[in-house]
Formats: structure tokens, sequence, C-alpha cells
């Protein structure tokens, strides 16, 4: 930390960046704001903290839900499951329906964006035990000791061996401040979120409880605005992309877990920059720790930038392709229902891609809680290529893709649509018996061979099971 003091704090002066500082008095009202802060023990992330922070990020854009709209989303969702049922072999995944105030939508998410953001917290925290242990080995190596004026103000007992120990109480309160500045960081992002989002699986994550589909009324109110497009229209396409995705978290039982994962797997490979955690610490006024306008100022982009390895280059790629192929499908499907029913429906798909396009609640969040920037341009390939394997083996052969994780596109498919779609049509009417002939075929018709000699060719490697009936 190159001597500085953690949370912009100076020994002796009482005063803040904003004027918001502690009250005199010396140290002990520092450290009984720590220990205020400090008081969650339940995993990497303060999640209390993080709830606080997204209530005040969305300040007062919220309202309350009036009894007549719940009613308009329960009928909405119910005639967008009618209009699905043609367009698609997954059948209703939503057995009910339910309008959420903005604040409502915090709470009932905040599990699963603990789920997603746990794994990433952990490696800040590591970062931070580890960046400022160095730092304060350092401080010791340089002075042969704290500061008089900062010691002096640590509880009886604690030494610079105590406070550089990996393993010591100091060290822990530290992966305590990583849990609090994280907590912060994704509260300050999901406050934001909830004042744009329009439903449950806006992000396309399974963010609601199973099977249950819900509309934010304030969202959907403020997504149409200025459109000229009736307000029921409206609430039945967003209804539609609502219960489309309900259908495909609620059917496909591997796909939540699968998605999850993904966000877990490029999470295990974060490296953070231990001096870019430092400068935050430097910044961070702990009397603002609540005051999502200093977080930001606190925590720029560069803080919790990591430095991506091959490995987590892959792990990118492929969070981004499954995101992209779930949007991709509810997208396909809910332009087909909506196309004989709905006037605006062209108009409402365009509204919803712009705002991917011009970095929707989507790629935001994910770029401010993991690092993950998703590319419109992959969301616009994935539905070509479920329209075009749809036209190619329709709708039971696009649906069935859906059967295993092994069957579905990947990068180099959302690439080449029509190349994909017309790949072997003995994976239309049962992919998974044929994904299971196929990795059984090389044992049942090939007789064991002895080892290839070193000098063999490409040839003599056994082949992968091909991909998606290719």
């Amino acid at each position: 930390m190159s001597g500085g003091f953690p949370f912009g704090f100076t020994p002796g002066d009482s005063s803040s960046r904003g004027g918001s500082g502690p009250p005199s008095g010396g140290g002990a009202p520092f450290f009984a704001e720590l220990e205020r802060l400090l008081a969650w023990h339940d995993g990497p992330v303060n999640w209390e903290l993080a709830r606080q922070v997204a209530v005040r990020a969305l300040g007062d854009a919220d309202r309350a839900v009036s009894d007549s709209e719940v009613e308009e989303v329960r009928q909405a969702v119910r005639l967008a499951d009618i209009w699905l049922d043609p367009v698609t072999t997954l059948p209703a995944g939503a057995t009910t329906a339910e309008g959420w105030t903005r604040n409502r939508w915090i709470e009932v998410t905040l599990p699963v964006w603990r789920t997603l953001c746990d794994p990433v917290a952990t490696r800040i925290a590591e970062a931070m035990r580890g960046g400022i242990s160095s730092g304060l080995a350092q401080m010791g190596d340089a002075g042969g000791g704290l500061p008089p004026e900062f010691a002096a103000q640590l509880p009886p007992g604690i030494d610079l061996g105590q406070l550089a120990s990996a393993s010591g109480p100091i060290m822990n309160m530290i992966s305590q401040v990583g849990g609090m500045l994280f907590g912060a960081q994704v509260g300050q992002a999901i406050g934001l979120l909830a004042s744009e989002v329009v439903s449950s699986t806006d992000v396309g994550l399974p963010l609601s409880p199973p099977r249950t589909a819900a509309l934010v009324p304030a969202g959907v109110e403020a997504f149409g605005s200025g459109l000229g497009i009736d307000s029921s229209e409206v609430r039945i396409y967003l209804a539609l992309r609502e219960a489309a995705s309900q259908r495909l978290y609620g059917h496909v039982p591997w796909l939540r877990a699968h998605v999850l994962g993904a966000v877990e797997e490029y999470a295990r490979g974060i490296a953070v920059d231990p001096e870019a955690v430092s400068r935050a610490m430097e910044m961070i006024d702990p009397m603002r720790i609540m005051d999502p306008a200093g977080l930001q100022e606190a925590l720029g982009e560069d803080v919790f930038n990591e430095a991506t390895t091959p490995e987590q280059t892959a792990a990118l790629a492929r969070l981004e392709v499954i995101l992209a192929l779930v949007e991709g499908w509810v997208e396909t499907v809910t332009d087909a229902a909506a196309a004989k029913n709905l006037p605006a429906a062209a108009r409402l798909r365009e509204m919803v891609r712009r705002r991917r396009a011009e970095g929707g609640p989507a790629e935001q969040t994910f770029a401010t809680l993991v690092g993950l920037n998703l590319r419109p341009r992959k969301l616009r390939e994935a539905a070509a290529l479920w329209q075009a394997v749809a036209d190619a083996r329709g709708i039971d052969g696009r649906d069935s893709l859906w059967a295993h994780p092994d069957l579905l596109p990947n990068a180099d498919d959302l690439a080449d649509p029509r190349g994909f779609a017309a790949g072997d049509a003995n994976t239309v009417g049962d992919p998974l018996a044929e994904l299971e002939r196929l990795r059984d075929t090389p044992a049942q018709q090939e007789p064991p061979r002895p080892q290839p000699p070193d000098d063999a060719g490409p040839g003599d490697a056994p082949t992968n099971a091909p991909r998606g009936g290719r």
C-alpha cells in the first residue's frame, strides 16, 4: 500500500473528502464504525450491506403495484402461454405470475446474485489479504514499525507482526473488509439494475424462484414510454419473453446449474490486481460506505480488472455462448408467437435489441460484477441460428437440442448458422439416442488396437463425438 492507510484514514485527521468524516475523538469512532460494518460473518460478501446499498441506489425510482396491475400481469402471462404453445414443444413453465415493485425485485433476486458473486468475492478477498499483508510488511521493513500516531489507536496488544500475519485476527478482518467492499459494489449494481429491468428474467438468468413469472410494472411502463404503442401490447410482448424464459429454465433440467456453473467457472480464474485494490482502500471513507456516489468514485473500473488467462478466456467464451443461446431462443419463440398477434411486434423486438446494443442491464451488471461484457452481435447470431434450425428441422428439431448440453451449438456454429442447421438429420428425431450411439460407436465397432507409434499422424488419434448433430 506504499505506506498508505486503508479507507483514506489519516491519523489525527478527523475530516474526510466529503466533509462527512468520523466525529472528533481520535480512532475510537473509526474502529467502532468498522466493527459495525464488519459484523457480517456469513460468506465472502456482506449481503446485508449489498441489500442496503441496492435500496439506496434505487432511491425514489419505485412505486407501489396496484391490485389491478397484478391482475394485468397474470392475464398477460396467461395469454402469453396460450400464444407460445404452437411455437415451441416446451410446455408452460410458470405456475404463478406476479407483479413486483423494484424493491421486491431486489429482495427476491438476491439469493441468485449471491450464488453468482460469492466466487468472485472470494478472489477479491484473497487479493486484499495478500496485498495488505504485503503492504504492512513493507511499512515495517521501511520504518521499523507502524507510525506512532497510528499504532496508538490500535486495540491494546496488537503489534505489526499480528497485523501482517495472514492467519491473524487483523487479516481476518481484512477479509471481511473485502466482503464489505464487494458487497457495496454488488449492491450498487443491483440497485441500478432494478431501476431498469422489466421482468425476473430480463438479464437472461433465472433470478426468480422456480415456476414464478414476474413483471415489474414500473419497468414495463418505462420501457414503453415514448414508443406510441398501446401499454397492453407492450405488457403482453414482455410477458411473452418472460413466459418463454420460464419454459426454457423450467423444462431444461440441467440449464440453470449449467449457466450458474459457467459463471462460477469463469470466476475461479479471476486474478485481481492487488495494487488496484490498495488504491481503492486508500480512497474509501468508512463513514461514506453506504454512499453510492462515494463508492463509485473509489471503486473505479480499473480496481477489479482481472488478468485474463487462456483458461479464463475459454471459460468466458463458453459463458457468453450459453447466455447468447438462451437469449436467442427466447427472442425466436417470442417473435414467432407475437408476429401473428401483436401489430407492433417488430418494433418491440428492435427496442429490446437496442437496449442490448446500447449496453443494457445484462451487459452492465456482468461488466460490473465479474468483468463480463456480452456482445450484442452474438445475441443476434444466436437468434439467427435458432431460426435457421427451425426452418431446416422444424420446431421439434430446434427444441430437442436442449435435451443435453453437448448437443448445443458452439461459438463456431454461431458464425455459421446455416451450416449447423443443415447438420446430421439423424439427431432430429432422438438427439440423446444419437449422441449415445456416436459415443459408443468406437468401442463397439473397432477392435482394440496397439498403441500407435510416436510418429503417428493426426488420423491415428481418436475423434470426439460430433456436437450439435454434426
